[in-house]
């Protein structure tokens, strides 16, 4: 009998959907234009990726300036009402938080914000992890 357990218990996990956490664990917003001019590229228009996909990052990421221009892969994983699309956006970093002190670990465009969050205004939990 304990035997039958032990193996129920062992397939119900092989069978379940596991969740791996890979990257770094933060906090994401979204913020609104006007996006120029950027610390990273002052009023070059052509510093923002295709779609609007791009970020603001607060001081621990932001690396003295060495993070302009880093590719990031975002995952929402929890927030106020179930904001969590599902999927992930690659983003570009663009800009240091314009805002004293930052409110989230990464500020997002709101395209970008828009692709893994149903919610405008609120934080969210994310993983992020370099490309």
């Amino acid at each position: 009998m304990a035997l039958l357990l032990i193996m129920a218990i062992v397939l119900s996990l092989l069978c379940s959907e596991p969740s791996f956490v890979l990257g770094d664990i933060g906090t994401a917003a979204s913020y609104a234009p006007p996006y120029l001019p950027t610390k990273c590229n002052g009023n070059r228009e052509d510093q923002f990726p295709p779609g609007n996909l791009f970020v603001a990052v607060s001081e621990g990421l932001w690396d003295n300036g060495a993070a302009c221009g880093r590719r990031y892969r975002l995952r929402c994983l929890s927030g106020n009402r179930r904001p969590c699309k599902g999927g992930t956006v690659d983003v570009k970093v663009v800009d240091f938080c314009p805002k004293s002190p930052c409110p989230s670990t990464i500020l997002m465009s709101t395209d970008a914000f828009a692709a893994i969050s149903r919610s405008s205004g609120d934080k969210i939990n994310v993983e992020f992890i370099q490309i």
